[in-house]
């Protein structure tokens, strides 16, 4: 058991949300058990997860999608009502990273892809974009086929760039309108989770390959290293638990 006190102090130690303009909180949401024993982690606080989460007996859900949107209906009914109502009967704390994670350099979105996709010397280019390279160059669809075989997810290429791909840019999620900081660097090929009617001229006009690998996809990562990262740190028990999402 850990308190609950502690591990969010040892998170924002970590991740510094305190450094971005986010568009929602980031931390606790919802407010649960005080000790911890189990966390629980996966990529959106939707109902199947936590389902999921009372069947693992968790007393933390740790999330990179959480509540609270900038924008969204601030009246907890319908669908929101029943994610909460669940949390609260099951004394469950939610706890949300959302661009701190995306970020960070160690257990972040950003930088857990790099090493699922083998990018090599993975590093900030700029924002939240990166770069690296790839250990070999590749046809664009070989390197189609390497991320469909790493993500588990067929992406979606687009785009009338160089034969060859070596250097790469990517950001997780929904990114695709940081295509233009990829271009700027020169790069082969970009990366991000969606895809959008514009993103498609862009990729062609401007000779860069463009793939969309898929937002659930791309952000499947950086919880995983962070609830491993707590686990480790305060001897709790830790399970991810992928609640698939096509998009």
């Amino acid at each position: 058991m850990a308190p609950r006190k502690e591990i969010l102090r040892t998170i924002n130690e970590w991740l510094q949300p305190e450094n971005f303009q986010d568009y929602c909180p980031n931390g606790l949401q919802v407010e649960g058990t005080e000790e911890v024993a189990t966390i629980v982690s996966g990529v959106t606080a939707s109902k199947a997860l936590i389902d999921a989460a009372v069947e693992a007996d968790a007393d933390m859900i740790l999330v990179h999608h959480g509540y609270f949107w900038k924008g969204e209906d601030q009246r907890i009914r319908g669908m929101k009502r029943e994610r909460i109502k669940q949390l609260l009967d099951h004394d469950i704390n939610l706890v949300a990273y959302h661009l701190p994670l995306d970020d960070h350099p160690v257990y972040g979105n950003n930088r857990q892809l790099a090493d699922v996709l083998e990018i090599q010397n993975p590093r900030p280019l700029g924002g939240l974009v990166w770069e690296g390279e790839l250990s070999e160059p590749m046809s664009p669809q070989k390197f189609a086929l390497h991320i469909a075989r790493k993500l588990h997810r067929e992406p979606l290429w687009v785009g009338d760039g160089a034969a060859e791909i070596k250097r790469v840019g990517w950001c997780t999620g929904a990114a695709q309108g940081f295509i233009d900081a990829a271009l700027g660097a020169g790069l082969d090929a970009y990366i991000s989770g969606e895809i959008s009617e514009p993103t498609t001229h862009t990729a062609r006009e401007c000779g860069i390959h463009y793939f969309a690998a898929g937002h659930h996809a791309t952000e499947r990562y950086g919880v995983q290293a962070l609830g491993e990262a707590l686990a480790r740190e305060f001897g709790v028990k830790h399970q991810f638990i992928d609640c698939d999402n096509p998009v």
